[in-house]
């Protein structure tokens, strides 16, 4: 994934820079098998584009074309020693179709090409990212579907606090993965850029049609600026970013379930699990600790990219070929996470009575007395103080907490008012305010993360769609010289 400041290959420059101790550390042609099809495909625009402009007769872009194919069917494997991919690819282009072939060249630098094959390809890594996180959203919204009422105690520092339900909880991670979800798509959307044609960084005097590259290879437009187009890896930060944000989220997701099979409120799948190599009663949360790591992973990725790009002079440096696999890395770990993840979840065994019976433990209702006693007129200051001095020596009957409030309030309440604020159940049933845990509440809440997963879903479909339609129309022209 190197760049010059003209022309690449050393059918083309010659051997002066074909050889040295340096060679093996500069070439990245192994590295770049990622986007070998990437590069086919630019080849191929470009090339269609040169035609079309003239700048290329039918014949000669026929030739190259026609290598191009003979190319692809070979693969990546059988390329030419080179240092790039590029560089490999059009060697083995003149090797077929003679010097002419090097004119497949014209009009471009490696800058440009290897800016939009990057791009090419990421953007495809991010659709992928995406269907990975949709998938996971449905899962969480299928467990909440049949946990509406299934309380979960609900922990702040690990420790009791107030109960929930199953399907709230899931719902908190699904709304999480939404954002996430929206952030991978704005990436997507400012990768989708071409820099093709700005060759090294001060564009060319040949009349290409940048905008005609661009749409052979399905890009929403092109890059304004020739500098910035070869010099740029935002794209690569916001996506990067963006996938060290989902790990996070998955992180706690991961972290969430662990604590729950701990505590065995919840069951893994045996496909999720493991077992000791010495401990036969173990089952272990394995994935989901592999999952939990993740983020170590992203984040690394992300602090890597970041430090190399960090005070990098305009146009193009061979740093960029040091970035690019820090990117490789996030999202290929990333998006296995996440399906991971979602597997787990959407296989994952709650124990609804365990779950029942852990809710109000640790005095887990005391802020749903407390409430009910601001309901009933109490200062809700007081009301705290009452409950605390009630709750001193663990969860209190509702006779203790009757002489608690007695104690210190001048206000009647009543008590069966009170035998309701220590019931779990009804505790979280009170709580029916907009986002709160109370079924009426989490139906809409459901209701709304479907129809926003639908969106998503649709939105990365059409995405692909286009891509799709883009490979056609280009194979198409192809056909049409080669």
């Amino acid at each position: 994934m190197t760049g010059d400041d003209g022309d690449s290959g050393t059918a083309v420059r010659g051997e002066r820079f074909s050889g040295g101790p340096a060679r093996g550390f500069l070439s990245s042609l192994a590295a770049d098998e990622r986007i070998f099809e990437a590069d086919v495909a630019v080849d191929r625009a470009h090339v269609v584009m040169l035609a079309e402009q003239g700048i290329l007769d039918d014949d000669q872009a026929g030739g190259i074309l026609t290598a191009l194919d003979a190319i692809a069917v070979a693969g990546h494997g059988e390329l030419p020693d080179g240092e790039d991919v590029h560089e490999a690819i059009e060697s083995a282009v003149i090797e077929a179709v003679g010097p002419a072939g090097g004119r497949m060249h014209t009009a471009r630098s490696r800058n440009d090409e290897v800016a939009t094959c990057i791009r090419y390809r990421f953007r495809e890594d991010l659709l992928a990212a995406v269907e990975a996180v949709v998938a996971c959203r449905e899962a969480l919204a299928g467990l909440a579907a049949d946990h509406r009422e299934t309380v979960l105690p609900g922990y702040t520092h690990l420790q009791p606090a107030q109960p929930t339900t199953l399907a709230h909880w899931a719902l908190s991670y699904e709304a999480a993965l939404a954002r996430d979800t929206e952030r991978l798509l704005d990436a997507y959307d400012r990768t989708n850029r071409s820099p093709l044609g700005a060759a090294a960084f001060a564009g060319t005097p040949f009349d290409v049609d940048r905008e005609r590259t661009a749409e052979l290879l399905g890009f929403d437009g092109v890059l304004r600026n020739a500098t910035d187009a070869v010099s740029t890896r935002d794209f690569l930060l916001e996506g990067v970013g963006a996938l060290a944000g989902l790990a996070t989220t998955l992180s706690g997701l991961a972290e969430d379930v662990v604590v729950y099979s701990n505590r065995g409120l919840l069951e893994l799948s045996d496909d999720y699990a493991s077992t000791s190599s010495i401990m036969p009663q173990k089952k272990n949360p394995d994935t989901m600790e592999l999952v939990r790591a993740c983020a170590g992973d992203a984040g690394g990725a992300l602090t890597g990219l970041l430090t190399t790009l960090k005070g990098l002079p305009r146009a193009y440096n061979r740093d960029l070929q040091r970035a690019t696999p820090h990117a490789w890395r996030a999202v290929d770990a990333v998006t296995e996470a996440t399906a991971v993840a979602a597997g787990a979840v959407g296989s994952v065994q709650p124990d609804v009575e365990a779950m029942a019976g852990a809710a109000g433990e640790g005095f887990s209702t005391a802020t749903g007395v407390a409430d009910a006693l601001a309901m009933a007129g109490v200062p809700f200051r007081a009301a705290h103080e009452a409950v605390a001095s009630a709750g001193r020596e663990g969860t209190p009957g509702v006779d203790a907490l009757v002489e608690a409030v007695a104690d210190r309030v001048d206000v009647a309440v009543d008590r069966a008012t009170l035998e309701r604020a220590l019931d779990p159940v009804e505790s979280v049933a009170s709580r029916d305010s907009a986002g709160g845990p109370a079924p009426a509440a989490v139906a809409d809440q459901l209701s709304a993360a479907r129809a926003e997963t639908t969106a998503h879903r649709d939105a990365r479909e059409e995405r692909a769609a286009a891509l799709a339609a883009a490979h056609e129309s280009l194979t198409e022209e192809v056909a049409r010289y080669a």
